[in-house]
């Protein structure tokens, strides 16, 4: 199989890396040409300097896979492709779109004639060695002719990848797979924090963490990964106390809502993550002030002994 990837970052490139280390030929574009040589001398995948040169050094049915960030860089790159790709070939979105901009996208390629698969992709930084889980949406036919990629991609060749419905399905999927990973994530956060704060027992975290990955209930990956970086420094001193929040979050909480499903675990992870990335923090002024006002609280000010 020779198929396209339009995307080289550090998902994107890892990817090609996994194809080229199972056998498929891979055509290779970034924007950064420098990137593509240096792949393609690591890897031995074809390189292209632009997206027609993609499409012409593929053979007809065309698959080009994107790897790129969600939003204008997305919708610019599948508008262009679409200009050079022919009837029957796949465009492949494995980025964290939304997946209304996917139905969307499906629906103007398939006028065209052009099939698309949008792959909610997961497994970050370890796919290379540990295989991605993807989530494929599209019509039967233009995922059967992903399969050979995608059992390269995913951990086993019969698990880790499934088409989980059409266009729109995969994307959907990832968004609320991402949903629960908040929701996981600030339990075992809150979770350790309660066994650091009771300071009289001396709880050793790397020890608890190590210890449930064993035969717990909680045992998962999430869990392995805090105890790695619990091993390596339970003090967290020089890490700054600020979460970064993705897309996926927002658009799962707004799809709770728009659908009236309750989701407080993961509505409360995201805010939770909003209060983070406060560094102004006038919320907590206020609040400050208002039991100040009504209780004459002490107020700290800035630079005090908490």
């Amino acid at each position: 199989m020779r198929m396209a990837m339009v995307g080289l970052g550090r998902m994107g490139a890892n990817m090609a890396r996994r194809l080229r280390r199972g056998g498929i030929e891979v055509v290779g574009y970034n924007r950064s040409f420098e990137v593509t040589r240096q792949l393609a001398e690591e890897t031995g995948l074809v390189p292209a300097r632009s997206l027609e040169e993609v499409v012409r050094l593929l053979e007809p049915p065309r698959v080009v896979w994107l790897m790129l960030p969600a939003g204008e860089v997305t919708e610019r790159h599948v508008q262009e492709l679409a200009a050079f790709l022919e009837r029957g070939d796949v465009l492949v979105d494995g980025g964290n779109a939304c997946f209304h901009d996917s139905v969307r996208r499906g629906e103007q390629l398939a006028r065209k004639g052009i099939r698309f698969v949008d792959v909610g992709t997961s497994g970050g930084i370890w796919g290379l060695e540990e295989g991605y889980c993807l989530m494929a949406g599209g019509e039967p036919e233009a995922v059967a002719l992903l399969e050979p990629a995608l059992k390269v991609l995913a951990p086993a060749p019969d698990r880790g990848w499934a088409r989980v419905g059409p266009v729109g399905a995969g994307h959907f999927t990832k968004m609320i797979h991402n949903g629960i990973e908040y929701g996981m994530m600030q339990a075992l956060a809150e979770g350790f924090a309660l066994l650091r704060a009771r300071r009289e027992f001396g709880i050793d975290l790397a020890q608890v963490a190590e210890l449930w990955r064993h035969g717990s209930v909680v045992r998962s990956w999430l869990l392995d990964l805090t105890a790695r970086a619990l091993a390596r420094d339970q003090r967290l001193e020089e890490v700054a106390p600020y979460v970064a929040d993705s897309g996926e979050g927002r658009w799962t909480v707004q799809e709770a809502v728009e659908q009236g499903v309750p989701a407080p675990v993961l509505t409360l992870a995201l805010q939770m993550r909003f209060a983070s990335q406060d560094a102004e923090g006038f919320p907590f002024k206020l609040l400050a002030m208002m039991r100040n006002a009504f209780g004459g609280h002490v107020v700290k000010r800035r630079g005090e002994a908490a």
